[in-house]
This record gives C-alpha cells, structure tokens and sequence, in this order.
C-alpha cells in the first residue's frame, strides 16, 4: 500500500466511524477487511484504530452517553494547517460547527462542520499524527494498493457549484480538476494530476427527497462483488449493487450497524 504522495492542505487525511456498538463495528471490520482494532486509554475516550498490516486506516468512537438520534456513520476529515482558523474561515463562507476545534492530547487538533449543503466534514490539523498510514491509490479506473484501505473519497450535493466554491476557499483546493460538466453528469476531482484522491458530484438528480448531502468514503477490495457478499454475510446491507463504471467497479453499502460506505476495486 502506499502513502507517496505529498501531503496538501485540503487532502482527505482520516475517515472516522460514529457507532453505538463498537464491539460489533471491530467483529464487522476485521472479518471484512482483516482489520485490527487498537483501544486508547480513558484520557482519549477509548477511541479505537482501525489497523490493516499495522498501518493505521480508519479511527471508530463509540456513541455518546445520552445521544440518542447521533446516526451510525463515518466522517472524513480533511487536513488544514490550522483548525480553528479554518473553522472560522467555514464559518465566514456558510458552514455550521458540530464539534468545535479542540486539541486531542499530542497528536493534534480536529473539529466537525456542516458544510454550505449541510454535508458534515471534519478538519484535521496534524500533530504527532499525520493521518492515514496507508491509501489505496486510483488512476484511470485502476484500482491499485488498495484492498481493505480507504482509497476515494467523494461528496454528493445538489449545491456543486456552491460547493466547489467552499471547498476552494475553506480548504485550499486550488488546482481542482473537472472531469464531466454536463446536465447528466457532473464531477471535479480535489487534484488535477494523481494522485486523484476523491471528488464533488453533482447528486441533485438522483438523492432521494429529503436525503441529506454527504460524503462518502471508498474502501478497496480485490474482489468487489465477494466483498459485497460478505458485507451481507456480515449482517450490512446492499444500498446500492456491484456495477462496472468508467472509473473502475464499485458498490454502496452499510455496515451492521447502518453506517454508509462504498467498495471500490478495478473492472
């Protein structure tokens, strides 16, 4: 697997489950991606890290005491040199905080906005912890270094104008890059050149009335119809069917709590 690439303020950096049985989302995990869960101590809340081959993938944190309506789902976070000012920066342009900025002992500072959609994202500022030790990485369709890694990472909305604008001028994407710009399909990648590590579409056409925006991550897979299978095996759920794409073969699910994500690997 690979972590080559530089580091760009803007880029996904970490995705991070909200679950109200952690103990069923690590059994769902580890037999589906061969994941190892490693616990924190009670000074960082017991958050659990997801690890595939020792590299850290994916972070979990259980539900609340007393939250009752939180929604079984992953967040990704996206880095920013600094939280707070980018947290300001969000604010000045539309978005909402969920979670103010605050430090996370030594290894830095996060926070949780809605976005000018409503679309919740969160705000990585690097400590002793950069993020992902490992990414799947996508090229033309190709899916490759990617079985059980976060590999893409995309936003539905039906405000793609309004977002793309946000994201320029919250995060820095500077060198955005649009691969479709038509009435049935329109898309911008976060970088212009690879690696393309995720994008915006425009989902005003097809999310459901009253569906909120979002954004979704992309886990690798060798075999995305055998991984889908196992996902139900696994007590989740098909959202969406296995379906070959100019961009390589891919599905929506949900795991066996609820939570929404989507499986990617090579046509």
């Amino acid at each position: 697997m690979s972590t080559s690439h530089s580091i760009q303020p803007g880029d996904p950096r970490w995705v991070e489950l909200y679950t109200s049985d952690p103990d069923r989302s690590i059994a769902f995990y580890g037999e589906l991606f061969g994941w190892t869960a490693e616990r924190a101590g009670e000074e960082l809340g017991g958050y659990i890290t997801f690890r595939k081959d020792g590299a850290a993938v994916a972070g979990a944190m259980a539900r609340m005491a007393g939250d009752t309506e939180g929604p079984e789902q992953w967040t990704v976070y996206l880095a920013s040199p600094d939280a707070q000012a980018t947290a300001n920066t969000a604010v000045a342009a539309g978005a909402t905080v969920v979670v103010p900025p605050m430090p996370i002992g030594e290894l830095g500072h996060m926070a949780v906005l809605g976005d000018v959609d409503g679309a919740g994202i969160g705000i990585w500022q690097a400590g002793t912890f950069d993020g992902f030790e490992t990414i799947g990485l996508v090229t033309a369709g190709q899916w490759r270094d990617h079985a059980g890694a976060p590999s893409w990472f995309e936003l539905h909305t039906r405000a793609y104008d309004a977002s793309l604008a946000f994201y320029r001028d919250v995060f820095g994407w500077s060198d955005t890059f649009t691969i479709a710009d038509s009435p049935e399909f329109r898309y911008t990648t976060i970088h212009a050149e690879s690696p393309m590590l995720g994008g915006v579409m425009d989902a005003s056409a097809f999310l459901p009335e009253g569906a909120p925006a979002g954004w979704t991550v992309y886990f690798g897979a060798d075999d995305v119809d055998k991984t889908v299978a196992q996902v139900v095996e696994l007590g989740g759920s098909v959202l969406t069917p296995a379906q070959d794409t100019p961009y390589g073969r891919m599905a929506s699910v949900a795991d066996a709590t609820g939570a929404r994500f989507s499986i990617g690997g090579s046509v």
